[in-house]
């Protein structure tokens, strides 16, 4: 058995330390890997494919069949290269990440794999990890990304901003990515099979109704158009119906700045991106103004404000 070198129980970033394992992999010598002894954790290891239930927290919904025909001719040709992570469960092995990996080992008549033998001692853990692991490892297409990011938040409590810094991406693309799961069906089942592109779909996404954004689904699929066409097409559709920038307006109780009105509204565009108005009366009371100019920007507020009440409720 090999001892591995990773930062378990030091947190999400460190369980999916992408340099841990490349480093690992570059120093194991998969002829000379020993089976499981039942006991050690944090290893590497053979164990049984027979041993190994699924993992029931897999983001994975479509399968490509011929990159997973690919896959096993390369595992016939070249053995396996990345190692499957499972954990210790009901005196056998629980799957962590690999699945498809797993799948193909057992169709070409593998009796054994390799796998990191880690501990993880609750479900919301194993959640986190399956879907992290997916996140950076595999192909995943964009509504399973959404689909995992949305679970991360809804069952392991993490802000877009916990998954943002973990996974080393953006606070936008986390939001942009769950915001598709908002698309009609039959858009997001364009994007799994790959009829359009991410792009296409953010772009679609900003008309206001079901009706006209599978109309330009229709357009796209007909015409082949590209994401800088289908962005015309939404602008062009969004200023004839609707020509005048609107705005909302919120009234704050029981404000506590003492700041100057611009330096209140200097600080708010910052925060909010857009232009923002503060009127004050004389008596204290007023109200703040936030622009926006399209539905686009309205939901990027409202994703704001949500991250707003998460970290002060």
């Amino acid at each position: 058995m090999t001892k591995l070198k990773t930062g378990l129980g030091r947190g999400l970033d460190a369980l999916i330390n992408q340099q841990s394992v490349q480093e690992a992999n570059s120093q194991i010598n998969f002829a000379e890997i020993k089976r499981d002894d039942g006991k050690q954790y944090d290893i590497l290891a053979k164990i049984p494919i027979q041993s190994i239930s699924s993992n029931p927290f897999q983001p994975r919904m479509y399968f490509d069949p011929e990159a997973f025909e690919e896959l096993k001719k390369s595992i016939l040709s070249n053995g396996l290269i990345q190692p499957i992570t499972v954990r210790r469960f009901n005196n056998s092995y629980q799957l962590i990440s690999g699945e498809r990996r797993l799948k193909a080992c057992s169709e070409i008549g593998h009796k054994e794999i390799p796998a990191y033998i880690i501990k993880v001692d609750s479900d919301e853990t194993m959640l986190a990890m399956a879907l992290i692991e997916n996140i950076q490892r595999e192909k995943l297409n964009p509504i399973e990304i959404g689909l995992a990011y949305k679970r991360l938040m809804d069952e392991c409590h993490l802000t877009q901003e916990d998954i943002a810094d973990t996974i080393g991406k953006d606070r936008t693309t986390i939001a942009n990515s769950i915001r598709l799961l908002k698309l009609p069906k039959q858009i997001q089942d364009s994007l799994i099979k790959g009829d359009i592109s991410s792009g296409h779909a953010r772009a679609i996404i900003n008309l206001p109704s079901e009706a006209a954004q599978l109309e330009v689904l229709t357009k796209i699929l007909e015409g082949s158009l590209s994401v800088r066409k289908v962005e015309q097409l939404v602008r062009k559709y969004m200023k004839a119906q609707d020509p005048q920038k609107k705005s909302i307006t919120v009234t704050p109780k029981n404000s506590i700045y003492t700041a100057s009105v611009n330096d209140i509204e200097d600080k708010l565009r910052k925060l909010f991106g857009t232009k923002v108005i503060c009127k004050q009366k004389q008596d204290g009371s007023g109200e703040i103004t936030i622009e926006f100019y399209s539905n686009d920007e309205l939901e990027r507020l409202f994703e704001l404000f949500e991250i707003i009440d998460k970290t002060y409720s």
